[in-house]
């Protein structure tokens, strides 16, 4: 695996001998998920024909172990390299992962699904190629999807932020007994309850964890928010969706052992009693590269059943 690079000036050594004056070169990223091994195949392929077609592509340290023949970053540094394009080759949890790092940017995210249920991934390998000629020619759209903010407050000062595509989760430990969780809207009380947490979505996240909860399918363009309690005490305690500009507070008012903040189910920190978790519409957004329109709801026949009989 290569490492990092360093200066600008390295990758320019890399592709482009020094007596020679090039145009700045068009950069795009490609973050991989792990462990796969058809990547052995497919990333010098895939490098060929973005090179062919005037393209500098950029590795992560995930795709670095598969292939040498393109320069290898960290995740984090590929945003600034200023990429035209991400393209995201792995399952929903790498194209999230991936999200959060472009978040600041408003680089789009082409993404091809090498995992298990790929909702979001919604291009198929065959159709990679084909898929890239048309984003070469302009034929395609962008899905832009709200993204989430979510910053800790503990003992009146913020502890830390974090942002997320699908959702953030307050939620105990591994002990089989419920926390104490109280969520504000605006200020105003909407409820008290023990439960085993709380979820709270965008319209994106209402088709992973929330809808596992038995919460609402929101389109992605509806401008709003789900909240859903995670298995509570009450019978009467049910998901409620709320306005996109919304400020929520979920508050942690007793755990029986651990109580986390999990955010797209790959980032975790441990909250104490009386944290606050204040959510709202994040400043970011993600713009997804679509080929098809009606993309939404056929994943959600073919991958999720629905409306079958």
């Amino acid at each position: 695996m290569r490492g990092a690079l360093e200066p600008e000036s390295i990758l320019k050594s890399a592709v482009e001998p020094e007596s020679v004056t090039l145009e700045p070169m068009v950069r795009v990223a490609i973050v991989c998920k792990p462990h796969k091994e058809e990547l052995n195949r497919l990333l010098p392929e895939l490098i060929k024909w973005l090179r062919q077609n005037g393209y500098e592509p950029l590795l992560d340290l995930e795709g670095g172990q598969y292939t040498d023949t393109a320069p290898v970053l960290d995740r984090g540094e590929m945003p600034a390299w200023s990429p035209e394009l991400v393209i995201v080759l792995g399952g929903d949890g790498t194209l999230l992962a991936a999200a959060r790092v472009f978040a600041s940017t408003s680089t789009p995210i082409l993404s091809v699904n090498l995992g298990y249920l790929g909702f979001l991934t919604e291009v198929r390998l065959a159709d990679l190629y084909s898929t890239l000629d048309s984003w070469c020619k302009g034929c395609h759209d962008l899905d832009e999807r709200a993204m989430l903010h979510a910053a800790l407050w503990r003992e009146g000062a913020e502890h830390s932020s974090y942002e997320a595509l699908n959702e953030i989760v307050v939620s105990k430990g591994d002990i089989a007994r419920m926390g104490d969780f109280a969520v504000e809207l605006d200020g105003k009380l909407v409820a008290r309850f023990r439960a085993d947490g709380v979820i709270v979505s965008t319209p994106t996240g209402s088709t992973a964890y929330t809808l596992a909860a038995n919460g609402p399918i929101l389109t992605p363009d509806v401008d709003a928010m789900v909240v859903t309690p995670i298995c509570p005490h009450l019978l009467t305690l049910r998901p409620i969706v709320v306005r996109g500009d919304a400020r929520l507070v979920v508050r942690v008012e007793g755990i029986p052992d651990l109580a986390l903040l999990t955010v797209d189910g790959q980032q975790a920190v441990e909250l104490h009693r009386g944290d606050e978790i204040q959510c709202y519409r994040s400043t970011n957004t993600v713009k997804l590269v679509r080929l098809s329109e009606s993309g939404f709801f056929e994943a959600l026949r073919s991958k999720l059943s629905w409306g079958e009989r």
